[in-house]
Formats: C-alpha cells, structure tokens, sequence
C-alpha cells in the first residue's frame, strides 16, 4: 500500500469516526424523539397522582398499587432515560408514603415496595437496552450515509454540453442505507453517465458503490467503446468480490447498471444495460423505453456471458430531448392496488423546460403514486441538451 492510499484511508478514518460521534445522529437520536412525546409525558405524573387517590380515597380491600407501578413502566415508554429513572424513584417514594398515611402494616409497606421497585427495575433496563440499540443503529446510519454521499457528491448542472439533474430519495423504511448510485463524466468520446443500483445495503453496498463510481470516473475518459467500459467495470467488482473473500456480502455485491454515452455533435446516444431498468427518452410529450436489444449480466457476478454477448444499442438524440435514467425504487413503486408505476404513463403528453423540472415532476408522481410510503430507495439522472444562447449581433 502506497503512502498516498494510508493517508487517503487514514483520512476516511477520521470523517467516519467524526460522523458517528456528530451530536443529533447516534447519540441524540433516541432522546430527541421521546422528548417530542407532548402530552404523553404528562401521563406518568397523572398516573402517580391517582395512584395516591386511590389509597387515600379507596375503598379498604382495594389501593392504588397497580397505578403506581405502571408510572414507571409508562414513564419508561415516553420519557428520556432521566425522566424514566425520576419517574421510577417517585413512585418508589409515594408507595412507601401513601402506606404510612393509611396506616397500612410494615409488611404490607415492604410488598408494595417491592412490586414497584422490581417493576422500575425491568422497565429501566429494558429501557437501557433499547437505548443502546438505538444508538448503536444512528451510528452505523449515520456512518453510511455519510459513506455513501462521499461516494455520491453533487453533480454540476452542466457537464459538457449537456445539463445535468439528479436527485436521491432515500426510503428511511427502519433499513440501513442504500446502495443506488450515477456519475456523469464528459470524455474525449462524449458526455459518458452511469447509474445504477448495488445488490443488497449497508455499509457493504456503499463499499460496491465507491468501487463501481470511481472506477467509472477513472475509466469514462481513456476507454474507447461503451461496452468495453462496461467490461471494465465488471471486472473490478468481481476482482473487489473476490477480494473481500467468499462471503454472503461479496456474493451479493453486484449490480446493474446503465451505462449511456451522448455525442451533441452526431446528434447520438448510445446504450450499454447490464440488467437494469432502461431509461426513458423523452421528445415532443412523448415516453419511450430503450430496451436493450440484448439483454445483459449485472456487472460484478464474474459469469461469462451469454453466445451473444449484450453490445451497445443507438438512439437519435437532438435537442429539446430529455434522457431520464432512473433505478427500480422508481419503476418498481406501488400503489394501494399493489400496481407499479410506469414513467411511460405517468409522463407522457407533459412538456419540461429544465431538467430539474422533470426531476420535481416525476419525485412528485412517485410520492403521490405511492402515498408516500415507497419500500426502496429512489435515485434519478436526467440529461438534456444546454440551451443554444442567442449570438450576440454583429457589429
């Protein structure tokens, strides 16, 4: 290992580390939702207060031990860990007062003691191990979100001749982070984009993504063909697989992909799909899919291809034309009826000015198509011609 790669580990290192430790992700994440608990909270005080009525109150057979000892157990549900162990210490002192107010026996005070005690006792530290799980999830959130937009910075609105719009919706359904992925990279052979979506998630996946994007930013711009870059790509996932040994996560770290290459000056797109849902061309108001004519593996399971091995597919593309690349959290969103939403349908007869326009619009759909409630992560890249601007008149 060269001295530049132990300072670029090196400085990983301490991003991450950094990361998990930012104050509001691992360590505040469970405080901060019991302490939006509103009037919730109220519930263990009102519980102690009738609790003590009851005693006092009652009539003889009957107290008010059981309220007592489920303020505690409440308080452990909606209160911060603090609260709950105020709360628990609380209850402990009315019970023992409430007896002596009554005049209840010595043994009676000591049992009554006991069962909120104990109770307390459990529900606090069932309290502690949710709260140490809890924050042993933020953290590994909080590290791989972080990972993972390291490996997926913004992208500039202009990239060659083309402008560029992309968007990532992340799920958040109670699951770890992702592993979609694009990168748009201009080359001596045109403006050359890719996206697409790692088998599986967590850290493992946003480890496939980085391998996938920085090889296809280092290799966009000196490989010649789209298929040979594609091939490129396949190859360093399936070395980076079996680099990390013969493991569930190596064998689940491939991904599809497309991979496009648009020449303005041809007039020309063309497409490499590795098992990936196929983008959308969008001219005049009018959807179409480019389905590959052959299809292909994903990139990274290190099979050999089929007797006729996917090539590149050609499309015109002109100006006012909108190339919409998007991965399954998009074409696999379903409604209340179980039905997929099509961008073929869902877009089609619209008009678009921007790029950014079409990313708002489709995100827009999706949410509405879905009710909000999407099962996957969603990443869009939209590409269309810059604006000629008006030459200026001569003089």
């Amino acid at each position: 290992m060269g001295a530049h790669e132990v300072m670029a580990r090196d400085r990983w290192s301490r991003r991450l580390t950094e990361a998990a430790r930012r104050p509001g992700t691992a360590e505040g994440l469970m405080e901060e939702r019991q302490g939006r608990a509103g009037l919730l909270a109220l519930v263990p005080g009102l519980l102690l207060v009738c609790g003590v009525l009851a005693d006092v109150l009652g009539p003889v057979p009957y107290s008010g031990l059981p309220l007592l000892a489920a303020a505690p157990l409440v308080g452990c549900m909606v209160l911060p860990f603090r609260g709950a162990v105020i709360t628990a210490v609380c209850a402990c002192v009315v019970s023992v007062g409430t007896d002596l107010l009554v005049h209840r026996p010595v043994l009676a005070l000591v049992v009554d003691l006991l069962d909120v005690a104990v109770i307390s006792a459990i529900a606090l530290w069932l309290k502690w191990v949710v709260r140490r799980q809890g924050r042993r999830f933020a953290a590994v959130r909080a590290v791989a979100e972080v990972a993972q937009r390291a490996v997926l910075p913004p992208l500039p609105a202009q990239v060659g001749a083309l402008s560029v719009a992309t968007r990532y919706e992340c799920a958040y359904a109670e699951a770890l982070i992702g592993g979609d992925f694009y990168a748009v990279q201009s080359s001596p052979f045109g403006v050359r984009a890719l996206i697409g979506d790692v088998r599986g998630k967590g850290l493992p996946a946003v480890s496939t993504m980085a391998v996938a994007t920085s090889t296809f930013r280092e290799a966009a711009g000196r490989v010649p063909s789209l298929r040979a870059l594609a091939d490129h790509l396949d190859h360093a996932l399936a070395r980076y697989a079996a680099d990390t040994g013969d493991t569930p996560d190596a064998l689940e770290g491939f991904a599809t992909a497309v991979l496009v290459e648009i020449r303005m000056e041809e007039g020309a797109l063309r497409v490499c799909n590795r098992g990936h849902p196929p983008p959308y061309l969008i001219r005049d108001g009018e959807v179409r899919a480019l389905e590959p004519a052959v299809a292909g593996l994903p990139l990274g399971l290190g099979l050999s291809e089929s007797e006729v091995p996917p090539g590149t597919d050609t499309f015109a593309f002109h100006r006012g034309d909108f190339l919409l690349l998007v991965t399954d959290g998009v074409t696999e969103a379903r409604d209340e009826k179980g039905t997929y939403y099509e961008p073929s349908t869902g877009l089609s007869g619209r008009g678009f000015h921007e790029a950014s326009h079409l990313v708002d619009t489709l995100v827009a759909d999706v949410t509405a198509w879905t009710g909000g409630q999407r099962q996957d992560d969603m990443a869009i890249l939209v590409l269309t011609p810059r604006p000629t601007s008006p030459s200026a008149p001569s003089a």
